[in-house]
């Protein structure tokens, strides 16, 4: 169907539904074989408007516009931006600092095998070993 009729199908408009494309929040086009006027208008099929039906679903759901949909659906693809988002993140409190606790660990054990690397130093005693 045309964009006019998705629109209607819908319960927006068409300019609403270029909108929406021009953010990333409709499924890409497929080309289509046909006369060179088929090419020019995007068709959607019933698979891309259960997809806008499920974004228009979400926006109203969580009280949010289509660019911080569309932001999100970014953060979610693009893992230069999740780090980066998730660093505000954490910086302003909202996200947990990843646990600490395994680093510390790799950090003693690493440092103790630097000082048994050391002359005169002891090797620590095993469990079940000599004493």
């Amino acid at each position: 169907m045309r964009i006019t009729e998705a629109a209607q199908a819908l319960g927006t408009s068409p300019r609403m539904l270029r909108y929406r494309e021009s953010l990333g929040l409709l499924p890409r086009t497929r080309r289509r074989p046909g006369p060179a006027d088929a090419a020019r208008h995007r068709q959607f099929t019933e698979g891309d408007l259960a997809a806008v039906a499920l974004g228009l679903a979400i926006e109203r759901r969580h009280d949010i516009s289509p660019a911080a949909l569309a932001f999100g659906i970014r953060v979610l693809a693009d893992p230069r931006v999740r780090v980066e988002v998730a660093e505000l993140g954490r910086r302003l409190g909202r996200i947990a600092p990843p646990p600490a606790r395994a680093l510390d660990f790799e950090q003693e054990r690493a440092l103790r095998l630097m000082r048994l690397d050391q002359p005169g130093a002891v090797s620590p005693r095993r469990p079940g070993g000599p004493a």
